[in-house]
């Protein structure tokens, strides 16, 4: 039997897995399956007790792009097509957006759409000989969902033209060569290289992971004196926040912290 539900959360400790479950179709992406990730997102960033997201595909795909069967009988030649890409670059923004961390755990293909939500997370790990690349060029398409505005500041200018205007695709090796991704391991040790990845993530102040990472993000793009008022702002902000408390006693009490996540 196809479980109808096109996005999956499990909720395990302090980490929300979330699979995208249409394994028939190499978890290709529906306008069913972004409204459904947009509400998972929502869901997961609103959970205090969530401290990281691992986004993956079942059955050993991550995502192959849009259901093409979907895109050329509802989209391809009319207007609806722009509200999809809108949609997409919304849900994909959202992830990249959220409070929570998110790692992307990559298998099979990671093609075009699928490779615009491996770069909307903030951490990607591979398995060797996954197929990862934007793809879009290969069908005459263009990817609207971040790789022209994420991609140059993640690997730079000649590697992103490299990636989109040849449609070539790395492998999970190749992509940590790249400066695409973060780690790659074997197939079949790609579970413990996920574990090894999140558990320095899971341990930390939920408040202090929230607060470096809006303030990276939203760094990219300011100058070097808006830079440092951020910076400011931000110590400021952590200095006076209970965890920070925590920390300074837990470690001059030689134990181990208690978040609150405030």
């Amino acid at each position: 039997m196809i479980d109808t539900d096109h996005v999956l959360l499990e909720k395990d400790g302090n980490v929300a897995r979330v699979w995208l479950n249409r394994p028939h179709k190499k978890n290709a992406v529906t306008v069913e399956l972004l409204h459904r990730l947009d509400e998972i997102i929502k869901e997961v960033d609103e959970d205090p007790d969530l401290h990281v997201l691992v986004l993956r595909g079942k059955g050993g795909t991550f995502c192959s792009g849009f259901d093409l069967d979907e895109l050329l009988e509802n989209y391809v030649g009319n207007t609806q097509a722009m509200e999809v890409a809108v949609l997409s670059a919304q849900v994909c923004d959202r992830l990249y957006q959220m409070n929570t961390p998110s790692v992307a755990v990559l298998e099979g293909y990671v093609t075009a759409g699928g490779f615009e939500l491996m770069i909307s997370c903030d951490f990607a790990v591979s398995a060797d000989d996954a197929n990862i690349g934007d793809f879009h060029i290969r069908r005459a398409l263009f990817g609207g969902a971040g790789p022209i505005y994420r991609l140059p500041r993640m690997i730079g200018l000649r590697k992103t033209k490299e990636l989109m205007l040849t449609g070539k695709l790395l492998s999970g090796t190749e992509a940590v060569d790249f400066d695409l991704i973060n780690a790659s391991a074997p197939a079949e040790e790609l579970d413990q290289l996920v574990a090894d990845f999140i558990a320095p993530i899971i341990d930390k102040s939920p408040f202090a992971m929230r607060l470096t990472k809006m303030t990276i993000n939203q760094g990219l793009d300011a100058d070097v004196r808006s830079l440092m008022v951020m910076e400011h702002l931000a110590v400021g902000n952590a200095l006076q926040s209970e965890d920070a408390k925590e920390g300074v006693q837990a470690f001059l009490g030689k134990r181990e912290p208690k978040w609150v996540g405030r």
